[in-house]
This record gives C-alpha cells, structure tokens and sequence, in this order.
C-alpha cells in the first residue's frame, strides 16, 4: 500500500503532522474503537444467544474466506490483554461495543448475568487504569431471536432496543458516562437489508428503508430509557458513517446521481436526527418501492431528541456516476437500487481494500455538517483508519502517514469554521480483527493479532501513536 494526498496542501499537513499531533482544544479524548462481533469470540459460551452474524456466517459465500467471528481475538478471554494495550498506547478512552445477544440472549426477557459480569468487569479494569469508556450499545449483533420476528423491519424491535439499553445503562451508570446508542444504521439497514452483503442479508425494498426507520426511533427511544437509567450524568449519542459525495463528471446526470446517494446514504440518517425531517424528493426516489407506511406521527419527535455528541466515521469518499436501475420494476427493486454506481477517483492512491484516500473528505464531511446542521452537537470521530492485506506485523508507515493526514484535516475543519466543536478521535482499531464479510485478510489494527494463537504484537504505528501521544501531553501541559 503507498499514499499519495488528494492536494499539496493536505500532503504538507500530514508532513507536519507526522512529527506532532496538531493542537486540539483542552479536554480532547485521544481513543481507539472496536466491536463486540470483531474481537470477542465466545460466541456458544456463558449463555450467550445467537446474533444475526452467527447465523449469517454459516450461509455459503456470505463470508469471504469462510471464517466467522466465533473466536475472532478472542478477547472475550484475553480482555485484560486489551486493557493493557489501550494503556501502554496512552489512549483517554476506549469505545467498545456490547454484544446485544450476551446480555438478553433472546433479545428480551431474561437476563444473562454471566454477559453482563463481563462488561462489568471490563468497565472496572478501563477505569482503574484511566481510561474513559464509550460504550456503543448496537454494532450490527442483532440477537436472531428478534430477527426471526422481523429484525428492523418490526416496529417492535426498536421497543426492545430501547428495553435493553436501560438494562446495560442501570448497571454500568456509575462508571460510564459516555454512550453510543447505534453504531452506522446505514449499513444495519441498507447494507443488511437491500444489498444483503451484510447479515441479516435480505434484499428489500420496503423492508430495507423500514429497517432504516425503525433503527432511528430505537435510537431515541434508547436515549431516553438511558436517560432515564442514568440520569443527568448520562451523556448520549449516535455514530453514523459519512462518505461525501461527488459527481465524479460535471454532467447534470452525474450530479443528480450524487445527490440521490447522498440522500440515502448520510441524509437519511442525518436529517431526522439533526433536523427533524426527511431529506427533500427522499419519498419520490422511492416511489412504487414503499409506501413508507411505517412512519407514524411522533415519530421524528422522538428521533430528532437533543444529542449530547455526534460520532463521526470517516473512511472514503464517493465519486458516483449516473448508472441504470438493475431493477426498473419498483415493487421488485431493493432499496440499494437508486441508478448510481462509484468509480475510482483518477490519480488518488487507494488502500489494500481499493478505498480512496482523501483526507479532504473528512474536511469536507466535518465542515458540511457544521454548515448543514444549525446547532450541529459537539463531533467525535468515533473511527478512521486504514488496512492492509499483510498477514505478519511488518513496519506499517503508511498507516502513520494516512493518521496523521486525517487528523492535520480535522483539526483544519475545527479551525475554519467555529460552529464546529471537535472533541475526539478514535483510530480504528486498536486490533486487527474479523472484518465482516471480508473475513480476516484485512488488517486495520495498531496491534497485529495472530488469530491462531490470539498473540498480540504492536504495529509500529501502534509505537509511532504511543510517542505522539506523549509529546502531545508535554507540550500541552507547558512548562512547570
């Protein structure tokens, strides 16, 4: 992998950058990401149900390389491992996902105590060692039991979303201030359900924008039982995935194709969030394929309820081209199929998985949303990272250059406009784990992990970030 920067000026930023961490505001959380389904393995131990990924895994071809993440680094065994990683590295805070099937292994009901000790006991170890925890309470591990009623496409299901937040809230309150209600409701709906390259891996048209509904009024209605479980303490948000959007021509067809993906992809999650709509001609590009029959009055009220933060994630941006309808017949098409397709931009360098590196983007993507969103919550980028298909722990500079690059653009974003209040960073992840439906070929880790043995290595970027870090903290605490 080798990176080029999409202008000269982003390439002198990161130059700079790489020998420093650029200034950030007092109080800024420097943090590392992972997820439950990606790291914990355990998956048939201590009373834990099945997740939709369980059950997506078995299906042949779903998974690239046949695998699951049934053991995945299993650090379901090895979290004190982790802990101590996080530290050594000198991270503020840690998000982390609780697996949703561990806890209620139905998804309702009763509880599974052993699934909730666990969370327990890492809450406990993160604080004793300083470090803040962000819980993410959904990344994708829908419990099969509530898909086998209808997963997101029930109305029901944001009911139980809500149910178990309050549950993990009420137990881990004193601890944890920090919570994610739903970790990218756009590839838990749009991914899962109209590509169905992600569990539960349906093909939909009404189901798939249903899915996407219901996912936003299980967030509000999880904000408020965490509220309610928490209290004043309790500071909550959300996590959603941002690609800018650009015609990747100047022809009006291809404009009007990034104004429909940017619509389906960031709009529809982020206007009813931030401000309390739909986006504009959104029901129009679904004429024929829903009737969007399940929204109900109220229910924007509820999805637009005050945040306390936005997570931003942050990876590539998407250059779209005006393309035909793989299905003309709109009762037959699924809610993916909206007459666009992405194309590589000419002369960008790319990742070892073919994403564009352009730290414009996230300039472009944090400055946007300041712009768009009038009393736009404070902004964490909740993750950012790159990977590679290497399976041993080789020197990785170019992960050093392509941090440094994206945070030398935030903290360019945060300086051009000041309704823009930047407060973190999460590189993803702290460990290399399963990636999906990828499998385990891609490695975006700051720690290698050999999935046979579960040894963990730091990268070198995981020691170039450690030093960084520390520099970072001398020099803001001045002299004494």
């Amino acid at each position: 992998m080798s990176i080029t920067f999409d202008n000269a000026s982003a390439a002198r930023a990161a130059a700079g950058a790489a020998a420093l961490l650029p200034d950030v505001p007092p109080g800024f959380v420097w943090g590392s990401a992972t997820a439950a389904y990606q790291i914990e393995g355990g998956a048939g131990e201590d009373g834990r149900g099945e997740s939709i990924w369980d059950v997506f895994c078995r299906r042949p071809g779903a998974i690239a390389d046949g695998t699951s993440g049934a053991v995945a680094c299993d650090s379901y065994h090895r979290w004190r491992d982790d802990v101590e990683l996080l530290a050594g590295l000198g991270v503020d805070a840690y998000r982390f996902s609780v697996a949703w099937p561990r806890v209620l292994p139905a998804g309702r009901g009763a509880v599974n105590q052993a699934g909730l000790d666990y969370y327990d006991r890492l809450v406990d170890a993160l604080c004793e060692r300083g470090i803040r925890p962000f819980v993410t309470l959904y990344h994708w591990d829908l419990p099969q039991a509530l898909e086998d009623g209808g997963g997101w496409r029930a109305r029901d299901t944001a009911d139980r979303f809500a149910e178990y937040a309050g549950l993990v809230a009420g137990v881990l309150q004193d601890r944890v201030q920090d919570w994610i209600t739903l970790n990218e409701p756009y590839c838990s709906s749009i991914v899962g359900y109209a590509e169905g390259r992600h569990a539960p891996g349906a093909t939909e048209g009404h189901g798939a924008l249903a899915a996407a509904h219901h996912l936003l009024l299980g967030h509000g209605r999880a904000a408020a039982a965490i509220r309610a479980a928490a209290g004043a303490r309790a500071r909550v948000g959300i996590t959603l995935n941002f690609s800018p959007v650009v015609a990747a021509s100047d022809t009006d067809a291809d404009r009007a194709a990034a104004q429909r993906l940017d619509a389906v992809l960031n709009r529809q999650f982020a206007d009813p969030l931030l401000d309390g709509t739909y986006p504009e001609g959104f029901e129009r590009l679904y004429a024929g394929v829903s009737d969007l029959s399940f929204r109900r009055d109220g229910d924007l009220e509820i999805i637009a309820a005050p945040l306390d933060f936005l997570g931003v994630n942050y990876y590539y941006r998407l250059h779209a081209v005006d393309a035909p309808l793989a299905q003309p017949d709109p009762a037959r098409r699924s809610a993916a199929d909206i007459g666009v397709r992405t194309v590589p931009p000419p002369g960008v360098a790319t990742t070892d998985l073919g994403w564009p590196i352009e730290p414009q983007g996230l300039f472009d993507t944090l400055t946007g949303l300041a712009a768009r969103y009038p009393g736009l919550p404070p902004v964490y980028i909740t993750e950012n990272g790159c990977a590679e298909l290497r399976e041993t722990p080789e020197p990785d500079p170019e992960r050093m250059v392509f941090i440094a690059a994206h945070l030398a653009a935030a903290a360019r974003a945060a300086a051009a406009d000041d309704r823009l209040e930047l407060l973190g960073y999460f590189y993803w992840s702290l460990l290399d784990n399963f990636e999906w439906a990828r499998g385990y070929g891609p490695r975006f880790g700051l720690a290698h992990v050999d999935y046979a043995t579960g040894e963990r290595t730091p990268k070198a970027s995981y020691h170039w970030l450690r030093e960084r870090l520390r520099a970072h903290r001398e020099r803001s605490a001045g002299p004494r």
